[in-house]
């Protein structure tokens, strides 16, 4: 070989050398990407979305974690998260896998997917018209209002009971993942469901039938329906918004986003009816603010934000929004609410247990710090008179008590020791007792029953050892208590309110609630929204 030869044939080696070796990087970056992907597609994508946006589980965009640092998000990928159905990965994923999946969660979309209202006013469905459906049920029972919605989680499945008789009228299939329980309109004739995946769909209970259907989010926490029955609000996680619609056809009328005066955007924690004063009261998760929103066609004076009736410099006439918003800065973040019988105050909590009460008439917080260790789940408090005065009590989701609270003092009055971390409690107003289950931790197939007179537990529950009992509802008279067996191989069991003696089981696939329209529709205070 000569001189010029293997001149060539080096700088030829060494050329390809140097071309193929960001090449073989980019290869093993690839590999890496690739392998962390299917780590999410394995162990994530079921609950969270094979794209990241959420289903049974939330988000897991950088967006949507602004609360969650990384090195807690590892921490909850090893160990589960504490209240939650997350479970826990030490067994399955090695230290660098769990790295692996933080740093790909809280790696930006190449591309946010958009849903604003031209996409929500696109994605309206209408099943059946109004003008055709018949004003009468097409099925007999005593009374209306005394129907149950079971929503079985096990096979997406929505079962119409009879509350006299206690047994199913029909099932019918239902959006993936319903979440937030299902509203009804206030007759009882209809019902509203809401989907992890933005579904929201309206049901003829007369017919039987589907009326209409639209998506108003990618990952939604909950809805609500006004108490005239004319709108229907979403509260979503992604994207940062609050959506109105037309509860005759589920039509958009209106998208808030959820932003604070700095631009800054947050998810929706929830959002409620406050049927006296004809709003919807919604907290957001990433900025301390608590919103009302009008549906009043007069709100009241000074109510948000109102423009004058004439512009002072042409005197032309504008048109208030007919949705003010009132902001009320409150003291921390609210991932959970609850209201006082009268509307005036809520109660609200962060997942981090801060407790504080608002006062919705004058608009401030009054109670900074209440007492409420145990991260309670006020989404389920309820409320009943002892003792000349009315308390609030609370199961907790990180504690093995129940609180009970003065509404008065906002003093607790007693911490009532449970098996573990409740996750629902109910009660009925004609009913001695209140039910709470121990939703989290080893004694999961227990449920409590409370004496309301004495603050006492007087029978411990167990119906189906080894699985979860949950979610208590009362019929209409509260004569009797269904309660869930949260399984596959599941069932609602129906006990006398009184005795507490088992009356008879009824098979369903997961069973997570049920939901009575009376008590639905009359907000009473042994029941949730």
């Amino acid at each position: 070989m000569n001189h010029k030869t293997f001149f060539t044939l080096c700088t030829f080696c060494l050329l390809a050398t140097t071309l193929s070796a960001p090449a073989q990087a980019e290869s093993a970056e690839a590999k890496t990407v690739n392998k962390t992907q299917q780590l999410y597609r394995d162990h994530c994508a079921e609950c969270h979305n094979e794209h990241r946006l959420g289903g049974m589980g939330p988000a897991l965009l950088p967006e949507n974690l602004k609360r969650l640092k990384m090195k807690d998000a590892a921490t909850v990928i090893t160990n589960g998260r504490v209240a939650t159905q997350m479970p826990a990965f030490r067994e399955k994923l090695s230290e660098t896998e769990t790295r692996s999946l933080v740093d790909y969660i809280y790696t930006p979309l190449e591309q946010m997917p958009v849903w604003g209202m031209a996409e929500i006013r696109a994605s309206q469905i209408i099943h059946n018209k109004a003008s055709e459906l018949s004003d009468k049920p097409v099925f007999e029972v005593a009374d209306l209002l005394n129907l149950f919605l079971v929503v079985e989680l096990g096979d997406h499945h929505v079962t119409l009971l009879d509350g006299d008789k206690l047994e199913p009228i029909h099932r019918f299939k239902s959006r993936f993942a319903l979440h937030g329980g299902p509203k009804y309109s206030p007759d009882g004739r209809f019902v509203y469901f809401a989907s992890r995946d933005g579904w929201i769909s309206k049901y003829d209970i007369y017919n039987l039938k589907l009326v209409a259907e639209i998506r108003a989010g990618i990952n939604t926490r909950n809805q609500a329906v006004s108490a005239d029955g004319r709108y229907v609000m979403v509260a979503n996680y992604l994207p940062h918004t609050l959506v109105l619609l037309d509860a005759k056809d589920l039509s958009p009328i209106k998208l808030f986003e959820a932003k604070d005066h700095t631009g800054k955007t947050s998810r929706v924690s929830a959002v409620y009816t406050a049927p006296p004063r004809n709003s919807f009261i919604a907290a957001l998760k990433d900025i301390p603010e608590l919103w009302e929103i009008s549906y009043d066609d007069n709100p009241p004076a000074g109510f948000g934000f109102w423009v004058h009736d004439y512009r002072e410099d042409s005197g032309e006439k504008i048109t208030p929004d007919p949705f003010p918003v009132r902001k009320i800065e409150v003291s921390d973040y609210l991932d959970d609410f609850f209201f006082d019988q009268d509307y005036v105050n809520l109660i609200g909590a962060s997942r981090e247990g801060k407790g504080q009460v608002v006062n919705l008439d004058v608009g401030r917080v009054i109670v900074p710090d209440l007492a409420l260790p145990g991260m309670p789940h006020l989404g389920s408090g309820i409320t009943w008179e002892y003792q000349g005065r009315t308390v609030l009590a609370t199961p907790n989701l990180k504690a093995n008590n129940v609180s009970v609270i003065d509404m008065e003092s906002w003093k607790t009055i007693k911490n009532i020791e449970t098996l573990g971390p409740g996750f629902f409690m109910r009660s009925h107003k004609n009913s001695p007792y209140a039910w709470v289950d121990v939703f989290f931790g080893p004694n999961k197939d227990a449920v409590h029953v409370i004496d309301k007179s004495t603050l006492e537990i007087v029978k411990t529950l167990r119906p189906a050892p080894g699985k979860t009992a949950a979610h208590v509802e009362f019929t209409r008279d509260g004569k009797y208590a269904l309660l869930s067996i949260w399984d596959t191989d599941g069932a609602v069991i129906v006990y006398d309110a009184n005795s507490l003696e088992e009356i008879k089981r009824l098979p369903m696939n997961k069973p997570s609630g049920k939901y009575n329209v009376y008590n639905k529709t009359r907000y009473l205070e042994g029941t949730s929204h």
